[in-house]
């Protein structure tokens, strides 16, 4: 660990076809140890029960407490409830078994309630951002299935049941995703517009998602994840540079779009897209964490795997209390995003990062 310099300054880039101005998040690790992911003062340092139940004691005790798992439970039924719709049971009858066998697997629908969120804390309604949330959570299906196949990370199990190529086959498998992947794009042109969504604006979005997932987003980080298994040398500026990208680029792109759809400004968009790009790499990390400390059953994936490929991880370079503590900056630096926006309209986006953050699993 003498090697590994904790005071490293850490550069998130936008790429060069962005609209949007290149930004930088820096993250100092003090020395200080922690024993679990917290909050430091001055806020109030949050458990996973008061974060479940949506207690927080900086607001004022006569207020009702914002009812995160309440909202998670609403949010997640009316997601699943629209994805079932959205990708029905049609002939071909076995591809869209293969695409609805992951898509309606279960699982936090992080990714699109951050959506939903974004939208209606810029003032949005449900409707103008579920068509996108919905296509969000349909790429990211189809990243599941191609990351779970035997020339990627080869995986037997994801959320508890069989992956996809083991029950379909691999042709299957392949296919699948690549139909959830340009279906994605159908739906949330055709049925944002229908929500009366301004041309424009899906127009934007369309691009925003475009390149969350391509040589520039998700591709890219997979590309260099592939390519670092084995080396020995993979430094802080490499690991973020695969994780803002293979795991925040989707997180991020969630956020903004919600914000676009539901007509932000530019000055809005911007700082969901810091807190969204914070919150990203944080869940990666926190991952990282849950890999190395849990179990398969308690993942509902299988543990470990990370290690067996010799891949780096924030727990490897850092050891298990820097990335604990590097979760705790990220965490921080995301809500400080929010600060600007109506506390009760932020309630939800603060609370899922708070949900990130001590998630276990």
């Amino acid at each position: 660990m003498s090697s590994v310099n904790l005071n490293t300054s850490f550069l998130f880039h936008q790429g060069s076809r962005s609209r949007s101005p290149t930004f930088h998040l820096f993250h100092t690790l003090t020395k200080l140890p922690i024993s679990s992911i917290t909050t430091k003062k001055p806020q109030k340092v949050l458990t996973k029960e008061d974060v479940l139940k949506g207690k927080d004691e900086n607001k004022d005790s006569e207020k009702p407490a914002f009812n995160f798992k309440s909202y998670m439970v609403s949010r997640a039924t009316t997601v699943n409830q629209a994805l079932n719709d959205a990708v029905s049971l049609r002939e071909p009858q076995k591809i869209h078994e293969a695409m609805r066998y992951s898509l309606l697997a279960g699982g936090k629908r992080v990714r699109p309630v951050l959506c939903l969120a974004a939208c209606e804390l810029v003032g949005g309604s449900e409707a103008m951002a579920m068509p996108a949330a919905c296509a969000i959570e349909m790429i990211h299906t189809m990243s599941l299935i191609h990351d779970d196949l035997p020339c990627m990370d080869n995986d037997d199990l994801r959320r508890g049941m069989p992956t996809n190529h083991k029950v379909f086959g691999e042709d299957v498998a392949v296919l699948a995703g690549d139909a959830l992947l340009a279906f994605a794009f159908e739906h949330m042109a055709v049925d944002t517009a229908k929500a009366g969504v301004p041309p424009a604006r899906i127009v934007r979005a369309l691009g925003e998602l475009s390149k969350a997932i391509g040589a520039e987003g998700l591709v890219a980080g997979q590309v260099v994840d592939i390519a670092s298994e084995g080396i020995a040398d993979v430094g802080l500026e490499k690991l973020e540079f695969i994780h803002v990208h293979k795991t925040a680029a989707l997180l991020e792109g969630a956020v903004v779009l919600g914000a676009i759809l539901g007509g932000g400004s530019d000055d809005e968009v911007e700082r969901l897209r810091k807190f969204a790009r914070c919150i990203g790499l944080l869940f990666q990390v926190v991952d990282d964490i849950l890999d190395v400390t849990k179990s398969s059953e308690e993942l509902g994936k299988t543990a470990g795997k990370d290690l067996v490929a010799d891949k780096v991880t924030y727990p490897k370079l850092l050891g298990l209390e820097k990335s604990r503590e590097f979760a705790d900056e990220l965490n921080k630096d995301a809500q400080a995003q929010l600060a600007a926006f109506d506390p009760d309209k932020a309630a939800p986006l603060v609370s899922l990062a708070n949900y990130i953050a001590y998630r276990q699993n």
